[in-house]
């Protein structure tokens, strides 16, 4: 009996090693080893990382990035409001991570949902949060940090891109301007550009009530007249942002190609909304760079809040050289 056990082990074992090895020449599947996954891609190797940065208070967060030797720019790309703990939005609804194959390093740091990637004040006490919220130390020291480290740092510059969608566009932007020593262009897709604006605070204030699965405090972030709105303002930034390359994307808020069923409740209710909005902001802020004399590469799109045009965006971006 035992035998006979052996011998089925046996042929089941050689059976997975025959299937495994057909279905890696397939590209199907990859090598797996410390925390990093490694394919053949036109006869260059690109590496999957999985790894783990220091919190700067708050528990460790996971960095998903792809890297292929030879790339001649890393981009780190931000979440939105609705980020989530297993993987980035960007992973999950889009494949700009295909873009490791033609010359850009991809990060995505993961977790945050409505942190607009700052250092927040306080824990939100609206959900009983555990933690302060540390993400611009996290972006700007561990993570930058861990990136060196793993060579992320490539291109003539030696200096990273950083893009976000939605609080993660007004984050890219400011966190990009406000440290010149580890980025030289910024991008923001549908974010908003000017913060302080008249009504603002109120716009955020019930956007993020509204992320599930309890509702945060933005006086937790940022108190209701502190400087910090000013601070994390892009509009107000704008200065530090003379010899870089800003990105400025947003739709229309009308439907486009990629709003479908089943999501057209959400995309007229909220996504039209949010999107107008970003598309009026995106409209000032271009103005007012104008007025200082900051060139922009911009795009308007007929759309909504939603990926499909922020992937539309970011290839955009990469097609017009902005990643060069």
């Amino acid at each position: 009996m035992s035998e006979t056990r052996s011998k089925t082990a046996t042929v089941r074992n050689r059976f997975l090693v025959m299937l495994v090895a057909v279905a890696t020449s397939l590209g199907l599947v990859t090598v797996v080893g410390g925390g990093q996954a490694a394919a053949s891609i036109g006869g260059t190797q690109v590496g999957l990382e999985q790894f783990w940065v220091n919190g700067c208070g708050m528990p460790k967060v996971k960095v998903r990035a792809w890297k292929r030797k030879g790339n001649y720019k890393t981009v780190i790309m931000l979440d939105g409001m609705r980020a989530q703990y297993d993987y980035s939005g960007w992973e999950i609804n889009t494949n700009i991570q295909e873009m490791v194959r033609s010359g850009v390093n991809v990060v995505e740091p993961i977790g945050g949902p409505a942190s607009f990637y700052t250092n927040w004040d306080a824990p939100s006490n609206f959900n009983n949060q555990p933690f302060r919220y540390m993400w611009n130390c996290v972006i700007t020291n561990t993570l930058i940090k861990a990136l060196d480290r793993r060579g992320y740092r490539v291109g003539k510059s030696r200096r990273y891109a950083i893009m976000g969608l939605s609080m993660g566009g007004n984050a890219a932007l400011t966190i990009g301007a406000q440290n010149r020593q580890h980025f030289d262009r910024a991008g923001s897709l549908s974010g908003y550009t000017w913060l302080s604006a008249p009504g603002m605070r109120t716009m955020i204030r019930l956007a993020m009530l509204d992320v599930a699965p309890r509702p945060w405090n933005v006086d937790s972030m940022w108190p209701i007249w502190g400087l910090q709105w000013f601070q994390n303002d892009p509009m107000w930034n704008i200065g530090l942002m003379h010899g870089m390359k800003i990105f400025i994307g947003s739709g229309n808020g009308l439907f486009g190609r990629y709003n479908a069923l089943p999501n057209v409740f959400d995309d007229l209710f909220k996504g039209s909304t949010l999107e107008f909005l970003a598309f009026t902001q995106a409209k000032a802020f271009t103005a007012a760079a104008a007025l200082q004399g900051l060139p922009l590469m911009t795009y308007d799109a007929v759309g909504t809040h939603a990926w499909g045009y922020w992937q539309e965006m970011v290839w955009n971006a990469k097609s017009r050289g902005f990643f060069r």
